[in-house]
């Protein structure tokens, strides 16, 4: 120990918005959009165009139900104040707090105001998982171990299962709860795409419109925190506040989107079909096989034969 502190130890710093997982979503779904972009010059007359819409418009659909459950900006709040820096210490520091949640777990950060005070560097961003294979008690107890900060810790500890908070308990049941009903609409949108390749159009629709339900229903899980009370976060006279991050609107936009562009597809398949069997490339234009047709050639000497 120096001066009561661990002077070193490995760095376990996650970012709060992005991570490993998420990029490797974006990665893949890049992946498919790059690959038929290579292959679209390949697709004659209009029809490239509806290609290009509904391709790149699904796989935008489809990589944000994944992306967003490893995000962690679901529910995010900051504050600034001046706050004890280490336990058994008088020292204040001015920072700016920031808690992070997502929907397998907490970002706590903290950041100086400068970043440099009392000799040191006060930049942290610390994640607590509460998913199924992680320990949040655990990851807390390291923390102490590790003498992170205490805002961070005063935060972290509001999220334990020994708080009487509780909010372990509701963020952590409405997150799972949310997670899943999002790989259920991630399923249900891999069914309507392959309803899009048959010419069944109208229940690839209904299977959009379940999609944007199953989306609005994980909202609704995750919301469900919002109506129980909750502990105050407070760092002197400051409160820390939080309110619906860039994941939450980003999933809802979303939602309504599986639900616009069902409904259009239904509609259309009831008040006019021809125009969405052109839009989806399945209806034959009667024009382009006669303009294919025009010359013919007739060969006289099977005709004087046959006569």
């Amino acid at each position: 120990l120096f001066d009561g502190i661990y002077p070193f130890y490995p760095q376990q710093r996650k970012a709060f918005v992005f991570d490993v997982s998420t990029i490797i979503v974006i990665v893949v779904f890049l992946t498919f959009a790059c690959s038929f972009l290579l292959i679209i010059p390949g697709i004659r007359g209009r029809s490239r165009l509806y290609w290009t819409f509904r391709v790149l418009l699904s796989l935008f659909m489809g990589a944000v139900i994944v992306a967003v459950q490893f995000t962690a900006d679901w529910e995010t709040g900051w504050v600034k104040a001046n706050t004890s820096y280490k336990s058994f210490s008088r020292a204040l520091v001015n920072a700016d707090i920031g808690l992070h949640v997502g929907l397998a777990g907490v970002n706590v950060t903290l950041m100086g105001n400068p970043v440099n005070q009392i000799n040191e560097t006060i930049n942290y961003n610390e994640h607590f998982a509460w998913s199924f294979d992680a320990d949040y008690d655990h990851s807390y107890s390291e923390g102490l171990e590790r003498g992170l900060p205490s805002p961070i810790l005063y935060v972290a500890e509001k999220f334990t299962t020994q708080s009487p908070c509780s909010m372990h308990r509701q963020y952590r049941i409405s997150g799972h709860y949310a997670s899943a009903t999002l790989w259920v609409a991630f399923c249900t949108w891999l069914i309507s795409n392959i309803l899009f390749s048959m010419p069944v159009l109208v229940y690839g629709g209904y299977m959009l419109l379940v999609t944007g339900a199953f989306v609005i229903f994980s909202l609704l899980s995750f919301s469900t925190v919002r109506n129980s009370p909750v502990c105050p976060i407070q760092f002197g006279t400051a409160i820390l506040r939080t309110g619906y991050g860039g994941s939450f609107w980003l999933t809802l936009a979303i939602g309504v989107l599986c639900f616009v562009a069902g409904m259009a597809v239904v509609t259309l398949h009831y008040f006019n079909l021809d125009l969405l069997k052109t839009f989806f490339d399945l209806h034959e234009d009667k024009a382009e096989e006669y303009q294919e047709m025009t010359e013919v050639h007739v060969s006289s000497h099977f005709v004087n034969k046959g006569l």
